[in-house]
């Protein structure tokens, strides 16, 4: 069993910036970053697969967040900017044990999950 532990949320105004950390215990393949806002369902915000060629992102995120890993550390990273109210949610990073080879915006092809990160973007 892979355990996954975020760091890096927090409280920014509108137009900062934050970078979300994520720590695998063990080896993971796709990764990918999923966020929920109150009263929301969760929602894909970004993914990267094991080898870090391929990325995606959602709409609503793109051109504003950036995803990266490093394999030799086990672990994943969102670099948020340009923040918007709109972005206030608790982000949960999300692991697959499984190498697909592509991205994937589906969360039942994440097989281990973190507890969570508060971000909260004031405007």
């Amino acid at each position: 069993q892979v355990q996954l532990v975020e760091s890096g949320g927090g409280l920014v105004q509108a137009g900062g910036s934050l970078r979300l950390s994520c720590a695998a215990s063990g080896r993971t393949f796709n990764m990918g970053w999923f966020r929920q806002a109150p009263g929301k369902e969760r929602e894909f915000a970004a993914a990267i697969t094991w080898s870090g060629g391929r990325s995606d992102y959602a709409d609503s995120v793109k051109g504003r967040f950036t995803i990266s890993r490093d394999n030799a550390k086990n672990t994943v990273s969102l670099q948020m900017n340009s923040l918007k109210p709109e972005d206030t949610a608790v982000y949960y990073c999300a692991a697959s044990g499984r190498n697909y080879g592509y991205t994937s915006a589906s969360r039942r092809d994440y097989d281990y999950w973190g507890q969570g990160t508060q971000v909260t973007v004031s405007s």
